[in-house]
Order: structure tokens, then sequence, then C-alpha cells
């Protein structure tokens, strides 16, 4: 197949496009700063020259978007907004020009759209955030965010392409750069602690079962709109660093207050909803066609991540 990949120069992009490539597949990557011979300049807003790969394509996976790693500033916030929305609305418009079609169109979208809980589960027909008694006002932001994101594909003038908006939790993959990196350095360090007392819940989903996920949607034609990315087993901060640290041998985690991870985020240039929001997301629809996830528990995934780091970034 051919695969374009909007936006598929971080660290998600380079985990499917590794993947792709391995399994015999043609990757184009749609990026503002192109620097190889398979990436295309395109700048996720207007129409271009680049709009010709989507046609005779079979698959795009976008995956464009501002990084949330930042603070939630009013301005960083809306480009968040503006770089998801406008850059789903521009691939929807390609292909709608094409003249062959894509037969799929796998658009990024997040689990945050779910409500903070630390109740039930949420699959796909669970509760969307905003508004929730006793979290801050602007996590209603980032809800919205992932409501006009997937708004934007569904809208899109496409009748003869799938539509797939992926509700992924974080994928963690051994790469520099990527969350786990970020996670296991805390963890080497004794500072995977449990952060406000760590009862928020963790989903997560291993490198490979988001590929396998991916391949699995492409091939699956009776799947469209929202399907979580995330392992069935979800857990709260506390134990997912504790494995983590477990993983590494590293006995102690110094646990932080909710004003300590403030101000930690604060140094990091960070927002401290990606550590507080209670993120419970389990995989419905896969789990209901048949995936089989090759990790469903955290501890054999923390452990084979941590033997690729070892073993030297094994990808």
């Amino acid at each position: 197949m051919k695969i374009v990949i909007p936006g598929g120069s971080g660290h998600v992009g380079a985990v499917a496009e590794r993947a792709f490539t391995a399994a015999g597949h043609s990757v184009v990557v749609l990026s503002r700063n192109p620097r190889r011979a398979n990436e295309v300049r395109w700048d996720g807003r207007t129409l271009g020259a680049w709009a010709a790969e989507l046609d005779g394509c079979d698959v795009v996976l976008n995956l464009a978007g501002r990084s949330v790693s930042c603070r939630y500033t009013p301005a960083n916030l809306r480009q968040m907004m503006d770089s998801r929305v406008l850059s789903t609305r521009v691939v929807g418009e390609a292909i709608a020009r094409a003249e062959r079609p894509p037969r799929v169109w796998l658009q990024a979208s997040t689990a945050t759209i779910y409500a903070h809980t630390f109740g039930a589960a949420n699959d796909e027909g669970g509760v969307i955030g905003g508004g929730e008694a006793g979290v801050p006002a602007y996590w209603a932001y980032s809800v919205e965010i992932a409501k006009n994101w997937e708004r934007e594909q569904a809208d899109a003038d496409a009748p003869d392409t799938r539509k797939v908006a992926l509700r992924s939790a974080m994928v963690m993959g051994p790469e520099r750069g990527g969350i786990f990196d970020y996670l296991a350095w805390l963890a080497r360090l004794g500072l995977g602690g449990a952060v406000a007392g760590g009862g928020q819940y963790v989903s997560w989903i291993h490198d490979r079962d988001f590929t396998a996920a991916l391949e699995f949607l492409i091939t699956r034609t009776d799947l469209e709109g929202p399907v979580n990315l995330a392992a069935p087993n979800p857990l709260p901060q506390r134990a997912f660093m504790r494995t983590l640290r477990r993983a590494w041998g590293m006995p102690l985690g110094l646990p932080a207050t909710r004003a300590m991870a403030a101000i930690g985020a604060f140094a990091l240039r960070s927002d401290t909803e990606l550590l507080l929001k209670s993120r419970r997301v389990i995989p419905g629809r896969l789990s209901d066609a048949g995936f089989r996830f090759a990790y469903e528990d955290w501890d054999d995934a923390a452990r084979d991540l941590v033997r690729r780091v070892r073993a030297g970034r094994n990808l």
C-alpha cells in the first residue's frame, strides 16, 4: 500500500512509519520541514502540491497537531486547536478533490475526549468530558479541541473514503523524546512516585499494539467512526509508576503533592492536566471486533520497553 502520513515527523509518526515500512508499504510523510527523500512539504493549512500524494494512495493517517507538551496558555491552547482543526479540514479538502480518493482515512484524536473519572471505564460509548465538578475549567478546552477535531473529519466531503477517528491513549515506545522516555527518566531518578495521591487512572498502549491496531483498522472495512486505541487494563498512576520503577530495578519513588506537580510542570514547560486528569479508557470496539493485544497489562509492557532500551533502543 501507499500510506500518506500528514504530520508524521513526530514520535507517533516515527513509530507508525517504521512499522509500515517494515511491512513493505510505501510511506510518504507530509512535513513543514522536510529533510528526507520520502518527506513532502505542506503547511497544514492550505492546499498545495502535496495534495497529489493523496490522489491514488491507499491510506491517509493524519497525525498533525501542535504538541500538548507545553504550558496551557491561551495562545498555546489556540494553536493546539487551530493546528488540529485546520490540518484535518485541509486533508478533507484534498481527499474531496482526489480523482482516486484513499480507501481509508485514519484521523488522530485523543482519549482525553472522555470525562475525568475514577469510576467506570469509558469505551466508545462513554461519557464525553467537559464541565466536570471539581476540575479546572480549562480542562474542558482540551475536550473541545478533541470534539472539533473529530467533527472536521466527520463533516468532510469524502463519501468514498472510510473514516476512523483514533481516540488514542499515550503511545509507549522506547524512542528518545517520547512519553515513555520521559517517564523512564523520572523512574530511574527515583522521582516517579504518586502524584497528588496517585489515584488518577493512566491509559496507555504499547507501540507494537498501536501499530498492529492501525493495520487492523485498515483491513477491517466494517469499522468506522471513533475507535479507542488503549490497552484494556488502565491503572492508577501510583501503580503505573510503581510497576515502571520495578522494571528498572528502582525501589524508591518520591511522591509529589498537587502543588509540587504544578512547580515541576512549570519548570518543564508542561501542564498538570497531563499528570492529574484521570483517563480510564478501554478499547471497546477493537476488542469486540476481535483485535488481540500482545500487551494487555502494563507489567508486561513496561518490562518489554525497558528491555528494548537496555538493548540499545532496539526498535
